[in-house]
């Protein structure tokens, strides 16, 4: 099984060590998704138990990633710490391995964030080079939307180690319920790590 780098190498929605300073405020019944969600116009009454936090990915080089992530897509810096794995409940690296943790965030202030995991103390070995570029049963891809995706899918093929699997695009969706078509304009790539992203663009 490959460890480090692959297409989602270990995407972890849940955290993968600490919490970020938003989710230490609880609400009336103990639940932190529920005050969250209740701020930005979600009645607690309605919420659904679970929220998708965050995916999280086990990098090879972070500053390669963030080149990606925080240059490229767009997104927010709001978490940047050095942690201790236990390399148990998360099966990443030995016990005790040192590691960077940054997290980032798109428009939404708690759900929807990306988790960049570089262990760099002892370094992990990289395996299974090159990396697959066919997705198959168990692997995933991430789908972001942004305001330029011809900007960002120009800006992502000159990033170091990112690949792209063709043009970009215009995809057209069948509409929920009879509605009109969804007309999309993006690309797809794999980042420094081998982790496949859908850009979109939302044209209507």
């Amino acid at each position: 099984m490959r460890i480090f780098g692959t297409a989602i190498a270990l995407a972890m929605l849940a955290g993968c060590s600490g919490t970020a300073p938003a989710e230490e405020e609880m609400a009336a019944d103990g639940s932190p998704q529920a005050a969250n969600r209740a701020m930005e116009g979600v009645d607690v009454s309605e919420r659904l138990p679970t929220d998708v936090r965050r995916a999280s990915i086990v990098v090879r080089d972070m500053e390669g990633s963030l080149a990606f992530y925080r240059d490229v897509l767009g997104l927010e810096v709001n978490y940047d710490t050095v942690v201790e794995l236990s390399g148990v409940n998360l099966p990443v690296g030995e016990p005790g391995t040192k590691a960077r943790l940054v997290l980032l965030n798109g428009n939404d202030p708690y759900v929807g964030w990306i988790g960049l995991l570089h262990p760099f103390d002892p370094v992990m070995e990289d395996v299974d080079e090159p990396y697959d570029t066919r997705l198959g049963p168990g692997t995933a891809f991430l789908v972001v939307n942004t305001d330029d995706a011809e900007k960002a899918c120009e800006a992502a093929t000159k990033i170091e180690g990112v690949t792209m699997t063709g043009p970009t695009r215009l995809q057209v969706y069948p509409g929920r319920d009879g509605r009109p078509d969804i007309n999309v304009r993006g690309c797809n790539v794999f980042d420094p790590n081998g982790v496949a992203v859908e850009i979109n663009q939302l044209l209507n």
